[in-house]
């Protein structure tokens, strides 16, 4: 492993997204062949303390993209985690529709759309109405299973936007969800970052119930961005 690469790369994550940004990491080490074809990632204590993330985070991250065939485990005196010969890619066909700067595009304007719309929800008084809107579609996400838990989870983004009373700023967040969705369908759903979606859901809500503008669109922002590590790691 090339060392100034290699520190580049695993670094401290941010405490935020520690799960989704530990995916980022080792997948850019082994696209970039920081860690090449056949070789071992360094050895789980260690890249756990140079993340700085815990050894379960690690093990979760490491779990998933063995899931999703970019690594494999294995166990005994000379075991570790060991990258895959033949590592998975996009179909090409999409693979040639899609450019750095298309998905840039795409999760700049959801950022800034979600985020303001949290802030916004958060900013005016909601009746009954619009407070069971969101914890009724809090409760559904949150209890969803993965085939149902992207259609879930886009009904709650949209009840956020829904309960700012603007009809334009919720076509506008239903429209760049679409254009999200089909990047989401392109990688694997990973269930550590489901159950962390569902925690940063409910800090989202509560801060929206408690008329907390800033904390809202905080905690928006920070539930955007693990997103946002996922989809650059698999398909940038």
């Amino acid at each position: 492993m090339e060392s100034g690469a290699g520190e580049a790369l695993f670094r401290p994550v941010r405490a935020g997204n520690a799960f989704e940004e530990t995916v980022e990491r080792l997948l850019q080490a082994i696209r970039l062949g920081v860690v090449g074809a056949g070789e071992r990632l360094p050895a789980e204590r260690e890249l756990a303390e140079r993340l700085g993330v815990s050894r379960v985070t690690l093990r979760e991250a490491i779990r998933a993209l063995a899931d999703a065939g970019y690594v494999e485990s294995r166990r005994g005196r000379y075991g570790g985690t060991f990258v895959n010969e033949t590592l998975p890619e996009p179909p090409e066909e999409e693979s040639l529709r899609l450019t750095v700067a298309e998905l840039e595009d795409t999760l700049s304007l959801r950022h800034v759309l979600e985020t303001g719309a949290a802030e916004l929800a958060a900013s005016r008084p909601l009746d009954a109405a619009g407070r069971e809107h969101l914890t009724a579609t809090l409760a559904e996400a949150s209890a969803a299973d993965l085939a149902d838990y992207r259609r879930r989870d886009s009904r709650l983004h949209l009840a956020i936007a829904e309960v700012t009373g603007s009809g334009s700023l919720t076509s506008a967040v239903a429209d760049v969800r679409m254009r999200v969705n089909r990047l989401l369908d392109r990688i694997p759903l990973l269930e550590p970052n489901l159950e962390h979606s569902n925690v940063q859901h409910d800090a989202i809500v509560r801060a929206i119930l408690a008329g907390e503008a800033a904390t809202a669109r905080q905690a928006m922002a920070e539930h955007l961005e693990g997103t946002e590590s996922l989809l650059r790691a698999f398909l940038a």
